[in-house]
């Protein structure tokens, strides 16, 4: 619909109205833009995805441009940590870092802000490409630098540093024109209320839509004859989101039923949404989010419980189904090991090339619970060269693990300009030369053509810019094509590693993509918890198997140090003492952000798998001090929930309760899981733990029970909350013998969501003075059956204990059994 009006905030109305708030406020001459909807495309241009309301986003790919001539222009990012910002240090914008220096030259000038954001690897795959098309658009643009320069205070944010900041103003966006995206552009008023936003900006008017210089001189014509209206609407707008996003609990706790009504509903509706063909919840582009695959698995577990082995076969055969795929697939390195980011095609093959941290430990640890279930050692072998992957490129000196590592880099030394998967993809050319005699079976294992691979879906790639370029995909079983060529599989499996480590030995020589060595707590804690599981689960394996590259370790026993050493780092760089408090990052040196929710709950949640695992009672005193300051920092003690920040920045604007998880769970959703592991382990605070957690979901009942496949993590935890009694697994004895280690594999060898395990060693004082403060049930326990030299376990459940367990199969077979009760 075309229109000759532009929008810029909110037009007043109730909360009752859930239509786009609009408020149409100036003429844009003879400009037109799409009111209703605006088209989003992905990198390639492959598929457009349409996100109501965003006016500003261009339909079509920009040409690349020449950047600006290198260290011309120098402004305040410079001094800045964070990788994303000195990107723009030298861009001829005079951008500041969000903070008073700039809130108070917008004051002193009497000017609107301008407020950019960008985003990595998150949500939509356009995203990726607009954040950079605008920075070489515009912000390298030397006439839309003046214009920004003259006429606004100009604010870079990055949002993996600040999420916080843009929580505030993508909610604005998103309320006000039914969706959104990055990069963010927002105008503020200098006391920081929201006059207008949109998303990316072309810099000239085209295709009916406004460019970003004509939108810069209107919101200066606007803020110059319309200044008191315009702050007005911002004002309005903030006052209106600040009591749309208060959710308070109506009640104590959840309606009766409908915790397990919210789980059943969840399973249906991702269960109507799976792609039986290719695996995966949804259609292209697809992206991994574990937390579906874990609340199937969890329903999976249900339904076996009940006896329903049926549907539990069902539910399971999903996500197996969906981790073959994706192991199978081009999203998954099958050279370096870990995965890209998402799949722009329905068949998990051509990827975005980033590589996101939170991707990487989420899928460890889904990886690891089918391994679980099923002993495949083809999960197992995926976890691992995930967390092989992790430990030689993401770690770094002290143990702290890095966030990102790009999808672009340059094809050669001294290439002017990067391209996106340039380091990931090959020439048939190349990887015969590489490999030699070899090289065929190779060709065929992994679909590699003369003409390039990307071919087998319409959305892989339309405008063949991996023409001749092959993204390696396993299209026919490892069995199928060992018979084919007349060996053994094992046979088989070796060469295609050896092959593999060829073809990364010449890999490696290539320019790397640029690594992002920020560390967030959140996404360490994600981690911590894969590589503390994957040191006990992996023990599951069977004696004898085999792994081959790019995996490269076989002692499970090392993946505890991994964890041990992230944690140590977060304790030590960003942790103080003293107050009991957490930094969100770090890249030389603490960032400026305090720890937000999602940095308690995850870092947490790490923490306790850390002590479960095998780790020091030490991990677990400080969960539960972590515990005590997320109470005291972000939990609304009157409405009930967990908001996202801890309210003290004047700054920031909205206090958000966050429940959606997507690429990463909510930290409302986790938090739960922690306060039932919690009620579990700590009996002097059990009911404490169960009250806060009960509250919490109270706030989220509608969430819950109108739009359950958006919070499959909290469909869960409610679930967990519901359970009669928590199984607990209790040990006793020397913790280092080798016994103990037996035993404590034995505890985790099966997957069960609603199982504690607590190891005691009798003669360790710090450990008893623990226990005898936090849980003397379980401190008796530890007494009474203490023997020296031995070992011995037993499962307690609806205050019941089974006898003493004195051998690692007998302890495995009695927990199956337990689960079946």
């Amino acid at each position: 619909m075309a229109q000759s009006t532009f929008i810029v905030g909110p037009r007043q109305r109730s909360l009752d109205d859930t239509s786009p708030m609009t408020f149409f406020f100036f003429e844009l001459e003879s400009t037109e833009f799409w009111e209703s909807e605006s088209t989003f495309w992905t990198p390639r241009g492959s598929r457009p995805i349409i996100v109501p309301g965003v006016f500003a986003m261009a339909a079509e790919k920009s040409p690349e441009t020449t950047s600006s001539e290198a260290h011309k222009h120098r402004n305040r990012l410079a001094l800045e940590h964070s990788p994303y910002l000195l990107q723009h240090a030298h861009n001829p914008v005079d951008w500041y870092p969000w903070g008073e220096e700039a809130f108070s030259a917008a004051r002193r000038r009497d000017v609107p802000i301008f407020l950019s954001t960008h985003v990595t690897g998150m949500i939509y795959d356009q995203s990726l490409a607009k954040c950079h098309v605008m920075e070489v658009e515009s912000f390298e643009n030397e006439e839309v630098a003046k214009l920004l320069n003259d006429w606004f205070v100009s604010i870079k944010v990055d949002r993996e540093e600040r999420p916080d900041v843009d929580k505030v103003y993508m909610t604005y966006v998103q309320a006000l024109y039914g969706g959104g995206g990055w990069p963010l552009s927002v105008f503020l008023s200098p006391d920081l209320k929201p006059l207008m936003g949109g998303t990316y900006f072309p810099p000239d008017d085209k295709y009916g839509r406004p460019g970003f210089k004509t939108v810069l001189r209107k919101v200066k014509e606007a803020w110059d004859s319309k200044k008191d209206e315009l702050v007005q609407s911002g004002t309005f707008a903030i006052e209106q989101l600040s009591e749309a996003l208060s959710a308070t609990a109506r009640s104590e706790k959840l309606a009766e039923g409908l915790k397990e009504k919210a789980l059943r509903k969840c399973a249906e509706q991702l269960s109507d949404n799976y792609d039986s063909k290719f695996g995966g919840f949804g259609s292209a582009p697809k992206f991994p989010r574990p937390v579906e695959m874990q609340l199937m698995l969890y329903h999976s577990k249900k339904f076996q419980e009940n006896g329903a082995s049926g549907e539990a076969k069902g539910d399971l055969h999903m996500v197996k189904s969906t981790l073959q795929s994706m192991a199978r697939g081009g999203i998954h390195d099958h050279v370096g090991g870990g995965f890209h980011r998402y799949s722009v095609d329905e068949c998990w093959h051509v990827p975005h090339f980033e590589k996101m941290l939170y991707d990487q430990g989420q899928l460890a640890n889904v990886y690891l619970d089918v391994f679980s279930i099923t002993k495949d050692v083809v999960y197992s072998s995926v976890s691992r060269d995930i967390l092989d992957y992790i430990r030689r490129d993401m770690v770094g000196p002290e143990g702290e693990i890095f966030s990102a590592e790009d999808a672009d880099s340059a094809e050669f030394e001294g290439a002017s300009k990067k391209k996106e998967g340039a380091f990931y993809v090959w020439t048939s050319k190349e990887v015969g030369d590489v490999l030699g005699e070899h090289a065929p079976l190779f060709k065929e294992h992994y679909y590699i053509k003369q003409s390039g691979n990307c071919d087998l879906s319409r959305m892989s790639d339309p405008h063949n810019e991996f023409k001749s370029k092959n993204v390696l995909i396993e299209r026919t079983s490892t069995s199928a094509m060992a018979s084919k060529f007349g060996m053994s599989v094992d046979e088989y499996l070796k060469i295609i590693g050896t092959c593999r480590q060829k073809l990364f030995d010449v890999r490696s020589k290539r320019p790397r993509p640029h690594l992002d060595d920020k560390v967030i707590v959140s996404w360490n804690g994600l981690v911590i918890s894969s590589f503390a599981r994957a040191s006990k689960i992996l023990k599951g394996e069977q004696e004898g198997t085999r792994h081959y590259f790019p995996v490269v370790g076989t002692d499970p026993n090392e993946y505890l140090e991994v964890a041990e050493e992230a944690a140590s780092f977060v304790r030590n760089r960003l942790y103080n003492q003293q107050t009991r408090r957490l930094n969100h990052s770090f890249r030389n040196g603490p960032s400026k952000a305090p720890g937000f929710l999602d940095d308690y709950a995850f870092f947490i949640s790490g923490l306790l798998d850390l002590y479960e695992f095998g780790g020091s009672i030490f991990w677990l005193t400080w969960a539960i001090e972590l515990q005590h300051t997320q109470d005291e920092l972000f939990l609304d003690k009157d409405g009930g929930g967990y908001f996202n920040t801890q309210g003290d920045d004047p700054s920031v604007l909205l206090r958000v309760k966050e429940d959606h998880d997507g690429a990463e769970p909510s930290g409302n959703s986790v938090s739960v899981i922690n306060l039932v592991r919690l009620a579990s382990l700590v009996a002097s605070n059990s009911d404490h733990y169960r009250q806060i957690a009960e509250r919490l979901l109270a706030v989220f009942e509608k969430r819950l029970k109108d739009s359950a496949m958006a919070v499959p993590l909290m469909c869960c935890a409610a679930d967990m909350l519901v359970v009669p009694s928590r199984k607990q697994v209790v040990l006793t004895g020397s913790k280092s013998s080798l016994e103990f280690d037996s035993m404590l594999a034995a505890a985790h060898a099966s997957y069960d969501p609603n199982k504690t395990v607590i190891h005691i060693d009798p003669l360790n004082a710090e450990e008893m003075g623990f226990w005898e403060d936090k849980n003397q049930k379980i401190a008796l326990m530890a007494k009474s059956n203490f023997a020296s030299g031995k070992v011995v376990a037993m499962v307690c459940q609806n205050f019941t204990c089974s006898p003493l367990v004195h051998d690692p199969a007998s302890l495995e077979s009695l927990l199956l059994k337990r689960s079946h009760v």
